[in-house]
C-alpha cells in the first residue's frame, strides 16, 4: 500500500502543510514508481535499508513491503508526526535527523556493509551526502539514489564522457555505479521542471587505488587537474606532477583530466608520492 497524488495532497493540505522549497521536497506520488524503486533497490527481509528523506512514506511503505527493516530518516519535523503515522505501523524505525550530520555509526551500528541505503535526494544534498556516506560510512555497502539527471549522470560517468569529473572519480575510487533507469517529472508532487534518474551504487570490497596512495594526495591531484580541465595535464597540474612522474605513471602530460581514470589517477598520485618520499630521504 503506497500513497498516490490524491492521498498525499489530502494528507498536506489537512495538516496545513506544503512541500518546502528550502528543502528540495518533490514527494514521489506514483505507486508504480516507488514499487519499481523498491524493486531496483534489490532489497528482501535479509536487508536493512535506511531510506533518506522518507517525506510522507510512499517510497517507505514500498520499501517495507519488500520486508526488509527500515530505518526512516526525515528531517521536516512539520512531516515527521505524519511519516509515524504512516509506516510505524507497519515495523518501519523513524528517525528525525539531518542526514548530514548523521551519527551514522550510532544509527547503523558497526558492520560493513550491512546495510542499503535508498534516498529520493533534492539537487543541493545529492552529490555531498552521496561522497560523504562512501568516504565515511563503510556500513553502507549500496545505494540506489534518486536525483535530477544531469547528478545522476556524473555520478555514474565514464572517462571521455561529457559528464565525467572529480566526483566521478570519487565514486570510482569506492564502488561502481550505473544510471538504472529515469522517473519523469509527473510522478511528483509538486512537478519539478528537470528529469530525474535512478543510480545504483556498489561499494567495492576495496578501493580502487591501493593504500600505498593516501586518498588525501590522490584526490588533491584530481581535484587540481579538474579545476582546469581544458588543460592540459603538465599545465593544471604544475608543481604538483613532474615530466619524470608523468612517465612513471605511464600518463601523458598532454592528456586532459577528463581522459583519466581513477586507476590512472592512482598511478599518477603514487608517482607524485614516490618521489616527494625519495626527496624527503
Amino acid at each position: 500500500m503506497t500513497l498516490t497524488r490524491r492521498e498525499a495532497a489530502a494528507r498536506l493540505q489537512a495538516h496545513g502543510l506544503a512541500p518546502s522549497r528550502a528543502l528540495g521536497q518533490n514527494f514521489v506520488v506514483d505507486p508504480n514508481t516507488v514499487r519499481r524503486i523498491a524493486r531496483l533497490a534489490e532489497v528482501g527481509p535479509d536487508d536493512r535499508v535506511v531510506e533518506i528523506g522518507a517525506g510522507l512514506g510512499s517510497l517507505t511503505l514500498a520499501l517495507a513491503d519488500t520486508g526488509a527493516a527500515v530505518t526512516a530518516i526525515e528531517v521536516d519535523r512539520g512531516l515527521v508526526p505524519l511519516l509515524r503515522a504512516e509506516v510505524e505501523p507497519r515495523g518501519v524505525r523513524v528517525v528525525e535527523a539531518d542526514a548530514m550530520r548523521l551519527d551514522w555509526a550510532e544509527l547503523l551500528g558497526e558492520e560493513p556493509g550491512s546495510w542499503v541505503l535508498v534516498a529520493n535526494l533534492p539537487y543541493n544534498v545529492a552529490t555531498p551526502l552521496v561522497a560523504d556516506v562512501l568516504d565515511d560510512v563503510p556500513q553502507v555497502g549500496r545505494m540506489l539514489v534518486m536525483v535530477q539527471r544531469e547528478v545522476a549522470e556524473r555520478l555514474a560517468a565514464r572517462p571521455g564522457d561529457e559528464a565525467y569529473g572529480a566526483v566521478s572519480v570519487k565514486v570510482a575510487y569506492w564502488a561502481t555505479a550505473e544510471v538504472v533507469g529515469r522517473v519523469p517529472a509527473s510522478v511528483f508532487l509538486p512537478r519539478p521542471n528537470v528529469e530525474s534518474a535512478l543510480v545504483a551504487i556498489r561499494r567495492r570490497a576495496e578501493p580502487a587505488v591501493g593504500p600505498e596512495v593516501s586518498r588525501e594526495r590522490l584526490f588533491a591531484l584530481v581535484r587540481a587537474g579538474f579545476g582546469q580541465r581544458r588543460k592540459m595535464l603538465r599545465r593544471s597540474l604544475a608543481g604538483l606532477v613532474t615530466a619524470e612522474q608523468f612517465a612513471a605513471a605511464g600518463v601523458r602530460p598532454e592528456a586532459r583530466a577528463e581522459e583519466l581514470g581513477v586507476e590512472d589517477w592512482g598511478r599518477l598520485a603514487a608517482a607524485a608520492a614516490a618521489a616527494a618520499s625519495a626527496g624527503e630521504r
